[in-house]
């Protein structure tokens, strides 16, 4: 067959191929085997879960009647609203023996609404007309009675489970209704022992009855570890329950349609497919309106005995003996005719791939397709040699222009950062915080955090003999052009407070608006080039026990642990369209009331879950909190509730607060 083109070759192997037709059959028999469990599987399920929806019903209706009349008697609402009554209290009791003999159990509770007094008579005790205890919403135990009062369903049921005397009882918890008003709960109980057990039974091997409730909590289940009591007054809002069980999310969706299929349209089986604990399952669910419970029957295809599939494993194994004949002989000849050639000729490309150019390419003496590809193989060796030969030496070439501009940028890099931090410097030492300490001392914090190495807000402070005049100015942009502008805006301070004094705030801000506008006058600047400042100056006249205030978009807040005061500046900044006259603010300095200035980097900081700003709420909330502690602990308490909510976001702007304090 040397002389056979690849075609032929190709004729030959899909000759061969038509003999493992056997497959797509088989495969046909294995999904029509597959088809017939999972029908079967279904209509099991369906059939005991219709079942186990009357074996439910029976004895549970019968008790929910009884318990729902009790609470709606006439003498019990007439009794709640006078328990101190004693005919009254006669009259009810009297009514409530003769529904105790009715009940399954011969037990029955009422809880009142008004006293919090819980009354229970049950088969091992004598009739008695006193209460057991009385109710607390400070206790967790009795939640379970405020829970039921407050929720809109006019009853609910709850599983209770004595694990020392390994008995399953089942509550039936029906509001009482005065008019529109919830006055009390009542009901009864019933031993459910006897009957779980017989339930969870119920099931052949690979059949798993359960009982949940509308939210999917388990109430009847063979492994009683499964079962969550007092499910109905646990937060509806947490998916537990039966959807634990389930492997992924979309078997949880399937349950979750049929569920809600079922709930509306009650006695109707739904089905869903799912998987749980590794295992393919089919499960038939049914609503027991009456009780708000979801019957539900799992099919596990793998483990029930649903189908009998016996007779398939001598087939399959007749089955794979011929395959496995069928793939010899076909693996035979395509390795003697197609792939030992192709496998010699891969061999030579990969050695030409890992960079081997050396290699001896296979003799391409067939007069077929593949001697053909043998050929073209060459010819494509040998104008890689050159080609690879060609681009290494380009690579070198290039490599060393590359590595030369990296050094030039490296120390164009670096004489960049040289700069930012020689102006860092120059910019901190503007900065007034040794005359800040030397006159306030311990009764100031600042923190001052720009943005990046250098940035646009810096704070001022002139002395007046025991008096003194400070404040925080925010220049448009941070950066290096945010910290240009602080030069120029302190200078422009720095004459204001030369011309108008200390004493004058307000004057002082009206005369640095006038004296950028000049500066700024003959620059040709661009419309997009933010040339605004914020600023607060607030001088501090000690002797005279007052405060007199001027700002500009900057605010002064004061607090005393208790409450938030703010005193607001101008809403427009320095330096915008329409020149600014900013009003002073006059306020008493108190003992014990912390002041603040800050710029709005703090209050404009993004963090939270959400990534909205922080806000005046939030930070006059943390000024009242912070407001007695000494001023250096403030400076780290506001600082880590910055970090706190700033999370991993980065920060947004310069960041500035100056404080002070007189006790």
């Amino acid at each position: 067959m040397a002389y056979l083109g690849l075609r032929a070759k190709s004729l030959v192997a899909l000759v061969l191929a038509c003999l493992l037709a056997l497959i797509p059959a088989a495969l046909v028999g294995w999904l029509a085997i597959d088809g017939l469990r999972e029908h079967f599987g279904l209509t099991y399920a369906r059939n005991l879960t219709e079942l186990n929806v009357q074996r439910i019903l029976a004895p549970l209706s019968r008790e929910l009647v009884l318990s729902r009349r009790l609470a709606d008697s006439e003498i019990t609402r007439e009794w709640l609203r006078d328990e101190d009554d004693p005919e009254k209290r006669a009259q009810f009791f009297r009514e409530a023996e003769g529904y105790r003999g009715d009940l399954s159990g011969h037990a029955y509770f009422i809880a009142s609404a008004r006293t919090g007094r819980y009354y229970y008579n049950g088969p091992d005790r004598p009739a008695s007309e006193q209460p057991v205890y009385e109710l607390s919403r400070d206790n967790p135990d009795d939640h379970w009675f405020y829970t039921s009062l407050q929720a809109p369903a006019p009853y609910n049921l709850n599983i209770n489970r004595d694990r020392g005397l390994d008995i399953t009882s089942i509550w039936f918890n029906v509001v009482i209704r005065d008019g529109d008003r919830r006055v009390g709960l009542a009901g009864s109980s019933l031993d459910l022992t006897g009957f779980l057990r017989s339930y969870a039974d119920s099931g052949a091997v690979g059949v798993t009855p359960m009982i949940l409730d509308k939210s999917g909590a388990i109430q009847m289940h063979a492994d009683s570890r499964l079962i969550e009591f007092d499910a109905a007054v646990r937060n509806s809002g947490d998916e537990g329950g039966v959807y634990r069980l389930i492997d992924d999310e979309p078997g949880r969706a399937a349950l979750r349609e049929a569920l809600a299929q079922a709930g509306e349209h009650p006695g109707v089986v739904n089905t869903a497919a799912l998987t749980m604990g590794g295992s393919p399952q089919r499960v038939a669910v049914a609503y027991i309106k009456e009780l708000g419970w979801y019957v539900l029957t799992a099919v596990d295809l793998r483990a029930a005995h649903v189908f009998s599939t016996g007779w398939v494993t001598p087939a399959l194994f007749v089955l794979i003996l011929l395959l496995g004949a069928l793939l010899l002989g076909f693996g035979f000849l395509v390795e003697r005719l197609v792939l030992a050639p192709l496998r010699r000729l891969q061999q030579s490309a990969g050695a030409i791939a890992s960079g081997r150019y050396d290699v001896s390419l296979p003799e391409a003496s067939g007069s077929d397709e593949i001697g053909d590809l043998a050929r073209a193989f060459g010819v494509m060796a040998d104008r890689v040699r050159s080609h690879t030969a060609e681009l290494e030496a380009k690579v070198r070439e290039r490599t060393r222009a590359l590595e030369e501009a990296n050094r030039a940028m490296a120390v164009a890099h670096k004489k960049i950062d040289d700069s930012i931090d020689y102006a860092s410097l120059i910019q901190r030492a503007i900065l007034p915080d040794r005359q800040l300490t030397q006159s306030l001392g311990e009764r100031h914090f600042v923190l001052w955090r720009p943005r990046d190495v250098v940035g646009g807000d810096f704070y001022v402070f002139r002395g007046d003999g025991e008096n003194c005049l400070i404040g925080v100015v925010d220049c448009a942009g941070h950066g290096v052009p945010g910290a240009l502008m602080t030069m120029l805006a302190r200078a422009a301070i720095d004459a204001a407070i030369g011309e108008a004094g200390v004493r004058d705030p307000a004057a002082v801000l009206a005369r640095t608006d006038a004296a950028v506008r000049a500066m700024l006058a003959d620059a040709q600047l661009p419309r997009m080039v933010a040339t605004s400042i914020d600023a607060g100056l607030v001088y501090i006249d000690r002797s005279a026990r007052q405060l007199s205030f001027a700002g500009a978009k900057i605010a002064l807040h004061a607090s005393n642990g208790e409450e938030v005061r703010r005193y607001p500046g101008e809403r427009r900044g320095l330096c915008e369209r329409r020149p600014v006259a900013p009003a002073a603010v006059h306020a008493p300095l108190l003992p014990g009331w912390t002041y603040y200035m800050s710029t709005d980097g703090f209050l404009d900081q993004a963090g939270g879950e959400h990534g909205f700003g922080f806000g005046n709420t939030r930070y006059a909330e943390m000024l009242r909190e912070c407001a007695r502690l000494p001023l250096a602990e403030q400076a780290s308490a506001i600082g880590a509730a910055l970090e706190r909510y700033r999370g991993d976001k980065p920060q947004r702007d310069d960041i500035t607060i100056l404080a002070f304090r007189f006790d």
